[in-house]
């Protein structure tokens, strides 16, 4: 087993067009366009990041294939899948609710889902330790049947599906700590007792009818399915005891062989389509309290699918935290917002938070263990 941590990116990623927006808007006579929130920038910046710390020097890079149609119905329905082909092969347009692909999405969508299966084989052949997966466009919000909230494929549902079809995986757990919710991963693992999804999430914020406490599974996916809506304006001190007292002992109590993390980047006090307090060191500290646990369990298996963030500043400083945790390399890259956003109020647990996570932790209780 090696200690390298793997990177999965390609070009081709920032190449998709997610059209035109103004800030979540899509259609409004009022609304001067923008540039869409899912742009290329935070991505590209992201990964320049990387190379200027010189910390992409020191991953080994995994080349995404493109995922075949079979691969893509592990979770889509094929009747989908022809449309998002036909609407690509059309020159684009809308695939579902404010999702917007352009030509040559499909292909570029099937990277992204194929970028996350080859960051899974690489982890679990024993070619890297783990993994990050720098894809786009993103998928925790897709359904079988639609795309929603700028993702097209669902790429860690559509990977764990790969895992346990191809690789003979059992049971493999999602942390999602995206802003949003992510309900299309949940919607694929509602009933499935072999798959554990937890989501970190703003309280109602998209989709705003999803992500609540009261949803822990159905049939024989009962209580394998953990929300924890934190209010708005919640930080790192908030996330932290999320994890401490929700996230882990749910993990510790499930026993996965593979960890998934949809690697949302928006939950940042800098990001323009949240609500949420976080800081580089939130992430970072996330990310280790999830490897150390993993280390215990799954021989650190852990593959990180890159999700939302829309501050062009901010993603990188986040991210390089994410993988600076998942290698065990410090770069000398320093995040030039740490301090400031630090001094700022509301990263202390505050007590209507804390009952939040005082409600999760007590669903956390009945997960079934192996």
């Amino acid at each position: 087993m090696t200690n390298k941590t793997g990177l999965v990116c390609h070009e081709r990623y920032f190449w998709h067009d997610a059209g035109s927006g103004a800030g979540f808007s899509e259609v409004n006579p009022y609304a001067q366009p923008d540039r869409h929130p899912e742009s290329p920038d935070s991505k590209r910046r992201f990964l320049a990041l990387l190379e200027v710390s010189g910390l992409a020097d020191q991953l080994i890079r995994i080349p995404p294939r493109l995922a075949s149609l079979e691969e893509l119905q592990y979770f889509h329905t094929a009747a989908y899948i022809a449309r998002v082909a036909a609407v690509s092969a059309a020159g684009g347009g809308p695939i579902g609710d404010s999702a917007t692909i352009g030509p040559g999405s499909f292909d570029i969508a099937r990277l992204s889902a194929g970028g996350c299966i080859a960051a899974v084989d690489a982890v679990i052949h024993g070619q890297v330790r783990n993994a990050y997966a720098l894809v786009r466009p993103p998928g925790h919000h897709a359904e079988a049947d639609q795309g929603r909230g700028y993702c097209v494929f669902g790429n860690a549902v559509i990977a764990i599906r790969h895992a346990q079809q191809s690789l003979g995986l059992g049971r493999v757990a999602v942390v999602d700590w995206d802003v949003h919710h992510g309900n299309g991963t949940e919607t694929a693992f509602l009933e499935d007792p072999s798959v554990l999804t937890v989501s970190v999430h703003q309280d109602r914020h998209y989709p705003v009818d999803r992500g609540h406490l009261s949803e822990t599974g159905r049939g024989a996916g009962a209580q394998t399915n953990l929300n924890i809506p934190l209010p708005a304006g919640s930080g790192h001190g908030a996330y932290l005891a999320a994890f401490d007292h929700v996230v882990i002992p749910a993990l510790r109590q499930f026993r996965p062989e593979l960890i998934i993390i949809t690697s949302g980047l928006d939950a940042s006090a800098m990001d323009p389509l949240g609500r949420m307090m976080c800081t580089s060191e939130t992430y970072r500290a996330m990310t280790q309290r999830i490897m150390t646990f993993a280390d215990e369990c799954c021989a650190g298996r852990i593959v990180a699918t890159h999700e939302g963030g829309y501050s062009n500043a901010y993603v990188p400083f986040c991210g390089l935290a994410v993988l600076e945790a998942l290698s065990g390399i410090r770069s000398d890259a320093s995040d030039p917002y740490l301090d400031e956003l630090m001094s700022m109020a509301g990263h202390e647990l505050l007590p209507h938070q804390q009952a939040v996570i005082d409600a999760a932790a007590a669903l956390a209780l009945h997960i079934p263990a192996p």
